[in-house]
């Protein structure tokens, strides 16, 4: 992992692709009162849904049939076609259900292997990977490093914002047509919707290629970039002595859907009003449409973090089933807690060191924070909500640490305080 990191952070020293910019915040930076220059990593994760990689595959002379939990139907038949000599027309896809796939069944290589394998035999056949082979062969979350330069007036006035991300790029291996000059649109969610008054901003983007094969993980760049842009923003909060909410709240005057849910959080939570031993942290978002606020609460036990609550407030627009999206805010925030406090993938010579839940633990039922939705009644368009909410979990809680400790959180995972 040495060797990746230290690319990482050599490959940052080099100037980025510019994504959005507004004004001149490096003119900004160089006249500033005050600048704060702050770096950033997240580590890479694995999808682990609970039902392993799996297919069957019936491999004719004439014709083949997959059957497979998949979220890319249509990439299958050109890449079975690849292995079987059919022409992808002759093949024929079923889906099944996923029994999870967070992202990871956007890539179709186990039914290749089910292919090859019913070719070789001639028969139909199931092909059920194990744990083992799911986690050291996933597509995994990237791992990246991020800068982070806000300049400030005097009178702690937030005069820009500039934000460098640099990692792999997903879209350039699965869709490698959306990516034109180096711009990876789903590299940068989360950051170049930046919702605060700034008048200088300037976002770049760099690939690298740490090796292994990135993929598209539960809120694919959001909870990355999430991650950072709350983090820092709490920085540059406590760097002009003002509270982490109400400086978002006074630098929230044009979007007043980001104040409502905002203040909806705060009086929820009972923002400023934890028990001794106890801190929140507050992070906000827009992913897929939706406007996001959360408030997570923590403690510290034997070391470790330990989530209480996290106050959920979502403005998804118009909502078929209220129910399903209270579900999937709540599989959300355990999905993205499990990868915030628990653990990573870790490469050594080329071997990925993790390969079951021991090495990979999972939240369990006795770690899961009491978990609070309140939903926005609204006739905005629909958004989504089976990801976003994945992003908000990093930054509520480390900034909710940092509050209690004085530690800054500036590496994934929290592993201990």
């Amino acid at each position: 992992m040495d060797g990746i990191w230290t690319g990482l952070r050599n490959s940052a020293k080099e100037p980025g692709v510019n994504y959005r910019k507004e004004g001149d915040a490096e003119g900004a930076i160089k006249g500033a009162a005050k600048v704060l220059d702050l770096e950033y990593e997240t580590c890479f994760q694995s999808h682990s849904p609970m039902e392993s990689m799996n297919a069957v595959a019936d491999v004719r002379a004439d014709g083949a049939t997959i059957i497979a939990p998949v979220q890319f139907q249509q990439l299958v038949p050109v890449v079975v076609a690849g292995v079987t000599g059919l022409k992808p027309e002759q093949i024929e896809v079923k889906t099944t259900y996923l029994g999870g796939g967070f992202g990871r069944r956007v890539e179709v290589d186990y039914t290749v292997d089910a292919a090859e394998i019913s070719k070789a035999v001639g028969k139909p056949v199931k092909m059920l990977w194990t744990r083992e082979d799911d986690m050291t062969h996933d597509s995994y979350r990237p791992a990246t490093h991020n800068r982070v330069q806000a300049a400030l007036d005097k009178d702690g006035k937030l005069l820009a914002w500039k934000f460098a991300i640099t990692g792999p790029s997903i879209s350039s291996r699965l869709f490698p047509s959306i990516v034109k000059d180096g711009l990876d649109p789903f590299a940068v969610e989360a950051a170049e919707i930046y919702p605060y008054d700034v008048a200088n901003i300037l976002l770049t983007y760099r690939i690298h290629d740490t090796g292994g094969t990135p993929g598209s993980w539960r809120s694919v760049s959001h909870s990355i970039n999430c991650f950072v842009a709350e983090s820092a923003m709490d920085e540059i909060a406590r760097a002009v002595g003002k509270d982490p909410l109400e400086y978002r709240m006074s630098l929230l005057g044009k979007h007043p859907r980001y104040q409502r849910i905002l203040a909806m959080a705060a009086d929820k939570a009972g923002w400023g009003k934890s028990a001794e031993g106890k801190a929140m942290g507050v992070a906000i978002m827009e992913g897929y449409g939706t406007y996001l606020a959360q408030i997570s609460e923590v403690s510290v036990e034997g070391g470790k973090p330990r989530v209480h609550r996290v106050i959920n407030v979502i403005d998804c627009g118009m909502m078929v089933n209220p129910a399903i999206v209270r579900a999937q805010v709540e599989s959300s925030v355990m999905y993205g807690l499990t990868a915030t406090i628990k653990g990573e993938i870790t490469i050594d010579k080329g071997r990925v060191q993790q390969n079951n839940f021991d090495s990979y633990p999972m939240l369990r039922m006795n770690e899961m924070p009491k978990c609070e939705t309140y939903l926005v009644q609204s006739s905005e368009k629909p958004g989504g909500v089976g990801e976003p909410v994945v992003g908000l979990i990093p930054p509520s809680v480390a900034n909710a640490l940092h509050q209690l400790t004085g530690k800054r959180v500036r590496k994934l995972p929290i592993l201990s305080v």
